[in-house]
């Protein structure tokens, strides 16, 4: 029987990005996930506070995948009274869908970070980890995985996706410059900024 396969793609979203739907659909493809779920963070513990509210972020990310039927997005932390620890979500999800393989996926950005994250062990006991690229920063060392997490670098797979460098503050910063975001996001989410004035746009709709 073949085990079905969820990927897990967490992060603060504000706003979503062309690399992160990139690397979910590339992740998806290479992992043989049956789908892909977006988890916003709705009080994220190890970076300061988003500049856009929980809701805004959740409607972009629902307007950015609506395209893909592989994509789904959870309400799971935004929703949750309480700091987003991604071993919390991992327990709820799991206790929900026994049946289920979870894959985490993240970047090597925040791979090299997730021993001071809380109960790394107990995630890896919950989700496989999935390692992606992106630009800018130095690929996964085996080694370092053999030795950061001995006797489990077994739960943790390197994927070679594309290497983007699209970042959510550059995109922030541009929109409060006037600048362009077009080709950074998708045309919704552009329009949904300027319709809401997130991160200082004016109302313009989106060329």
């Amino acid at each position: 029987m073949t085990t079905r396969r969820w990927g897990i793609l967490g992060g603060i979203f504000d706003p979503i990005h062309y690399a992160h739907l990139a690397i979910a659909e590339q992740a998806r493809e290479a992992l043989g996930l049956e789908k892909v779920v977006f988890v916003p963070a709705g009080r994220p513990v190890h970076r300061s506070a988003p500049d856009s509210a929980a809701l805004h972020r959740m409607r972009m990310v629902e307007m950015a995948i609506a395209d893909n039927p592989a994509f789904e997005v959870s309400w799971l932390e935004v929703n949750a009274d309480r700091p987003s620890y991604t071993v919390d979500t991992l327990e709820v999800l799991t206790a929900d869908h026994p049946d289920l393989d979870l894959v985490l996926i993240i970047s090597t950005e925040t791979a090299a970070l997730m021993p001071t994250w809380n109960r790394p062990q107990r995630i890896l006991e919950l989700a496989h980890v999935a390692i992606v690229p992106r630009l800018g920063y130095p690929d996964m060392d085996a080694g370092w995985l053999t030795q950061t997490f001995a006797g489990q670098a077994s739960r943790f797979t390197i994927v070679e996706t594309s290497r983007l460098g699209h970042s959510s503050t550059d995109i922030r910063a541009r929109v409060a410059a006037g600048r362009s975001i077009r080709y950074l996001v998708p045309i919704s989410v552009e329009t949904y900024i300027g319709e809401h004035h997130l991160y200082g746009s004016d109302d313009r709709p989106a060329a």
